[in-house]
C-alpha cells in the first residue's frame, strides 16, 4: 500500500485537479478524500487513476469529521492540500516529507515553498513550530503531512476532537498531538503555489478579525483547554496594582519615531490636545531621524513645554528600546500611554478616560479599541477593532492565541521599569502585555479611542514572506517564554 491519503476540502476547481495529478505522479498517493462544500458539485470519479472518495459537509473542519478521517485512515499518513490556488508539489519534496515523518516521529510535517505569480517566483519561508505556537491561524503552508499513528495516540490520551466543534477540529488535534512531540518544519522548498490571494501583507493583516465571533469563541475554548493541559492556565482573581510614588506628571504619552516627517506632528498635536484635570506631557523618543522629523519636533518643543523631545544616546534601539528610554526618562509620568507616530487619538478625552480606568480599576494596564482609517481618516474595513475576545476572566489566556491586543495600550510606569520591553520593533508591547496580564488586572475600553492610519508608510505595509516568518517566530518565542513562566508559577503554588 502507498503511504498517503490526500485530503481536499472545499470547492473543486481546475487548480485542485492539477495539484492532485502532480501528487499522484509521485507514486505515493493511495487514496484521495474530498469533502465538498455543497451538494451541487459533481464529484470526479478519479484523478490520475486514483478513486476520489467524496463527501459533502458545510464544515469540513468539524471535530467529528476530523476524528472520522483519522480513525478511518487506511494509510500511515494524511496529506492536506491547504491555501487554495494551484499547488505543484516537488516529487522528491513529498518523498522528503514522508522520510522526515518516518525518521522523526513528529505528528505533522510541513515545509517552505515557492510563491508564483506569472513568471515571478519568490521563496516563501515559514516559521518553526515551538511550544508557544498556539495560534489557530499559524501558517503551515500548502502541504501538511499528518502521522495517523501520532494522531490516534493523541486522541487516545487526550480525547478526539469534540463533536460540537464546527471549525477547529484540526486545530484541536494539532495542539493535542504537540504535547507528545512538536510538529516539524522542513526548511526546504517542497512545492510551488500559485495563490489565489496576492495581496500585500498590509492588506491582509486584519483578516483574522473578519472571522465570525462564534468561530473565535470556539478557538478560544480549544486554546484554553490546551493551556490547562500544559499547566499554564492563569485564573482570577488577578492582583490590583497600586501605582504609588512621586512622579513629575500623572501621565506621559509615548511616541517612538524614526523618519515620520509626514505624520509625527499630527500625532503630537493629537496628544497635546488632550483635555485632563491632571498634568501630563508627551515624550517623543526620536530614534535618530534623518528626514526632517528631528527639526520639526525641535520646533514644536521650543514653543510647547509639555513636549519632551528625547534622542537616545544609543543607535541600536528598536521600538521597545525607545519605550524603555521613555519609561526611565526623568520626565516620565505615573502612567505611560501609547501613540504611534502614524496615528491619532479619537477625540480630546482619550487620556482622561484611560487614566480613569487605570486609577479606579487599580489596573496594571489598560487596552483600548481603535478604528481603521486611511491617511485622510476615512473609515476602512473592518472598522472598529475592539478585541472583544478579551474577557476579564479568560483574556490573559486567550491573549496567547490571538495576534493583537488592541490600542492604545497604557501601562503603569513602574511595571514597565520592572519589566522592560524587549529591544525589538515587532511584538515588543505584546510581550509586556502578556507579562502584566499573568499577574495583574487589565482594564478594557471597548469604544474607539484611536485612529489607526493605514498607508504605504506603515512598517507592515508590504512585508516579505521571510519577514513575516521572522515576526511569527518571534511572537511564538514570546509565547513560549510566557507559557514556561506560567507553568513555573503554577508549580510554585
Amino acid at each position: 500500500m502507498k503511504p498517503i491519503t490526500a485530503l481536499v476540502d472545499g470547492s473543486w476547481n481546475e487548480g485542485i485537479r492539477r495539484s492532485l495529478e502532480g501528487l499522484a505522479a509521485t507514486g505515493l498517493v493511495e487514496a484521495i478524500h474530498w469533502v465538498a462544500s455543497t451538494e451541487d458539485e459533481a464529484p470526479p470519479a478519479e484523478v490520475a487513476g486514483i478513486a476520489v472518495d467524496h463527501q459533502v459537509a458545510a464544515d469540513p473542519g468539524a471535530g467529528s469529521r476530523v476524528a472520522q478521517r483519522v480513525e478511518g485512515a487506511r494509510t500511515p499518513y494524511l496529506l492536506q492540500l491547504r491555501g487554495g490556488g494551484v499547488i505543484d508539489a516537488e516529487p522528491r519534496g513529498v518523498v522528503r516529507l514522508v522520510a522526515a515523518a518516518e525518521g522523526s516521529g513528529a505528528p505533522l510535517i510541513y515545509g517552505d515553498f515557492v510563491d508564483a505569480a506569472g513568471d515571478d517566483r519568490r521563496s516563501h519561508a515559514l516559521a518553526d513550530y515551538q511550544l508557544g505556537t498556539l495560534g489557530d491561524r499559524f501558517d503551515l503552508g500548502p502541504l501538511v503531512l499528518w502521522s495517523v499513528d501520532a494522531l490516534r495516540r493523541a486522541m487516545a490520551e487526550h480525547g478526539a476532537p469534540a463533536a460540537e466543534l464546527r471549525w477547529h477540529g484540526w486545530y484541536d488535534l494539532r495542539l493535542k498531538a504537540s504535547l507528545a512531540a512538536l510538529p516539524l518544519r522542513l526548511p526546504e522548498q517542497l512545492a510551488t503555489r500559485v495563490a489565489d490571494d496576492r495581496r500585500a501583507s498590509g492588506a491582509a493583516v486584519f483578516d483574522y478579525l473578519l472571522v465570525q465571533r462564534e468561530a473565535q469563541q470556539e478557538a478560544e475554548r480549544v486554546a484554553t483547554a490546551h493551556l490547562e493541559r500544559l499547566g499554564a492556565l492563569v485564573t482570577p482573581p488577578f492582583a490590583a496594582f497600586d501605582a504609588a510614588g512621586s512622579y513629575p506628571v500623572e501621565a506621559s504619552v509615548v511616541i517612538p519615531v524614526r523618519d515620520r516627517a509626514r505624520t509625527v506632528i499630527d500625532a503630537v498635536g493629537s496628544a497635546l490636545a488632550q483635555r485632563t484635570d491632571f498634568p501630563f506631557n508627551v515624550i517623543v523618543v526620536d530614534n535618530h531621524s534623518t528626514d526632517g522629523t528631528t527639526e520639526l519636533l525641535a520646533g514644536v518643543a521650543s514653543r510647547e513645554p509639555r513636549l519632551v523631545h528625547a534622542t537616545p544616546r544609543r543607535r541600536d534601539l528598536g521600538i521597545g528600546g525607545c519605550w524603555n528610554e521613555a519609561a526611565f526618562h526623568a520626565a516620565c509620568g505615573r502612567y505611560l500611554v501609547q501613540l504611534d507616530s502614524d496615528d491619532l487619538y479619537d477625540g480630546d478625552d482619550v487620556l482622561a478616560r484611560v487614566v480613569t480606568v487605570l486609577r479606579d480599576g487599580a489596573c496594571g494596564m489598560v487596552i483600548g479599541s481603535y478604528s481603521l482609517v486611511d491617511f485622510e481618516l476615512q473609515p476602512l474595513p473592518p472598522g472598529l477593532i475592539d478585541h472583544r475576545e478579551w474577557s476579564d476572566d479568560n483574556g490573559p489566556n486567550n491573549a496567547l492565541r490571538v495576534d493583537g491586543l488592541g490600542a492604545p495600550r497604557c501601562f503603569a510606569s513602574e511595571l514597565v521599569r520592572r519589566h522592560p520591553l524587549p529591544n525589538v520593533s515587532y511584538g515588543e508591547d505584546y510581550a509586556l502585555a502578556l507579562r502584566i496580564s499573568r499577574e495583574y488586572r487589565v482594564g478594557r475600553i471597548y469604544e474607539s479611542l484611536y485612529h489607526c492610519r493605514r498607508w504605504e508608510g506603515n512598517t507592515d505595509a508590504a512585508l516579505s514572506a521571510d519577514a513575516m516568518a521572522r515576526h511569527q517566530q518571534y511572537k511564538d518565542r514570546i509565547r513560549t517564554l510566557e507559557i514556561r513562566a506560567r507553568q513555573r508559577m503554577g508549580e510554585d503554588g
